[in-house]
């Protein structure tokens, strides 16, 4: 597995979807479907049990929703510090951690239904440990959630639909 440091979150790790290379100048790695995977990072963190970090909260708000800080404060009738003091703090309030979900949620797939946006967002509770892992399939991108609460790990799994094995591959 390949842990995806660039996307500025420490618990994204790639089970397949990459390509490790090497060139004149060292190591290198191609992902596959990069758009892909960015919709693909924020949909787990947006169905993830547990409440958003500062980080993964700037994450959606880059990457997903592409707003400055101002422009989700205004989304989210407050201010640009209050973001600011979220993002950096790691402390995001739970009332806003739910709205900029379900903000991510209707923006990516506006089709998706308020109730089962709720119904998904209301179990947020705070694991000791979680890692995001995602796979590059036939479909676009799957991910998987695994939480360690207490000693114990739970694994949550979107339905995979693997592609062939060389689509994760080291080359020389």
């Amino acid at each position: 597995m390949y842990h995806y440091i660039d996307s500025g979150l420490k618990n994204v790790w790639l089970a397949s979807g990459y390509a490790l290379r090497m060139t004149p100048d060292g190591k290198s790695v191609a992902i596959y479907d990069l758009d892909g995977l960015g919709v693909a990072i924020c949909l787990a963190l947006t169905k993830k049990p547990a409440p958003l970090t500062g980080e993964e909260l700037r994450y959606i708000r880059n990457t997903g929703l592409m707003q400055l800080r101002a422009g989700l404060a205004k989304l989210l009738g407050n201010n640009e510090p209050a973001v600011v003091r979220w993002e950096k703090s790691g402390k995001v309030p739970r009332w806003a951690d739910k709205l900029v979900r379900l903000l991510y949620l209707t923006h990516v797939d506006g089709k998706a239904s308020i109730a089962s946006v709720v119904e998904r967002i209301d179990v947020i509770d705070r694991p000791e440990m979680q890692k995001i892992v995602l796979k590059r399939a036939r479909s676009g991108w799957v991910s998987s959630i695994e939480l360690q609460t207490y000693g114990t790990v739970v694994r949550y799994d979107n339905p995979p639909d693997p592609v062939a094995e060389d689509d994760c591959e080291t080359t020389g």
